[in-house]
């Protein structure tokens, strides 16, 4: 498995060991994760160093997971591999659709640039062109790639929704974390507070590539939790982790200036996956919900946040939104102003 100590490929790894399969957990820095069973041996590798993947891999294996592939020469390293590599699964994104209209994430901040998709969205939706300007037209640039390989190389793709759980690098819920653990008793909410951009949580994500490995095949899947709530049922949801009661603003529509009520999960219309391909080719059934799995969640991030800034628990957090995702000076004074409006 390739990137084994991320995110994801950390449940993945112990789902497959779990399942009776022999795994090489392959990451960088060749580390390991203390629930990974003794089993289970990690190797540390570079896969863009020339050779090193096909040296590692030796006389083959039965299955490849790939947590990490982006891009077109990700795409030939795996395809060369066809013959040494029973099948393979590997990570894709919800960032490869487009609407109707041409609209995919990669337009977002564009005026109008909010895509409409069909709820629920299924896999046939049209996608964005291949190429190599954003991460969404090189993940279909990957995908496309892939599965030109066809029974050479069966490839399931998984197009991951919002990943949540522990060990993310840009954990969506510390927006309402930090600001219950700051003592922020109100919030604001565009949109209404209904924005849905449905969610995978990690085990989910690794009963999927568990499923997939058992039975092979090139196709492209949807992965996401059963549920996709609002926002402000997040909201709602992670306060009774914690036990916290919080008054929510509700805005109508976008985010007023500066990005008050602006979360990770904000967008005019909603996200929301179809997972009926996974049911049916692979026989799939989550095995959390994203309410049920926020404990773990809760507690993983109050322990990064423990003593330290939160831009130093979570760097890349930090350059993806800035300082406007804890704008408090800004979020204040926008309520002061809609308090003096309510008299």
């Amino acid at each position: 498995m390739l990137g084994a100590t991320g995110q994801i490929g950390r449940a993945a790894v112990s789902a497959l060991a779990g399942d009776g399969w022999e795994v090489t957990a392959v990451s960088r820095g060749g580390g390991r994760d203390e629930r990974w069973g003794d089993g289970v041996r990690a190797l540390a590798l570079d896969r863009d160093e020339e050779g090193a993947l096909e040296k590692a891999l030796g006389e083959g294996c039965d299955v490849l997971v790939d947590m990490v592939a982006f891009g077109p020469a990700h795409a030939r390293q795996l395809s060369g591999l066809a013959g040494r590599v029973g099948s393979a699964v590997v990570i894709s994104s919800g960032a490869v659709y487009e609407d109707d209209r041409g609209r995919s994430f990669d337009t977002q901040a564009e005026p109008d640039g909010f895509p409409r998709y069909p709820v629920p969205l299924s896999e046939s939706q049209a996608t964005v062109a291949p190429g190599d300007p954003t991460y969404g037209t090189r993940k279909v640039l990957l995908e496309r790639e892939l599965l030109a390989a066809g029974d050479a190389l069966p490839v399931t793709l998984l197009r991951a929704g919002a990943v949540h759980g522990p060990y993310c690098r840009t954990p969506r819920e510390l927006y309402f974390m930090k600001r219950l653990l700051d003592g922020r008793r109100r919030r604001v909410l565009a949109y209404g507070g209904e924005s849905r951009f449905h969610p995978l949580h990690v085990t989910n994500a690794a009963e999927l590539i568990r499923l997939a490995a058992r039975r092979p095949g090139p196709r492209v899947l949807n992965a996401a939790d059963p549920q996709a709530p609002t926002v402000a049922e997040i909201g709602a949801a992670i306060d009774a982790v914690l036990g916290r009661e919080t008054e929510t603003v509700l805005v109508d529509g976008p985010a007023p200036e500066g990005g008050v009520g602006d979360t990770p999960w904000s967008g005019a219309h909603p996200v929301v996956y179809d997972m009926a391909a996974a049911e049916r080719e692979l026989g799939y059934r989550p095995v959390t919900g994203y309410v049920e799995s926020l404990p773990e969640t809760v507690e993983w991030l109050a322990g990064e946040l423990a003593g330290r800034d939160w831009r130093e628990a979570f760097p890349k957090m930090a350059r993806n939104y800035g300082e406007v995702l804890f704008d408090y000076a800004a979020e204040d004074a926008w309520l002061e102003a809609y308090d003096r409006g309510r008299r």
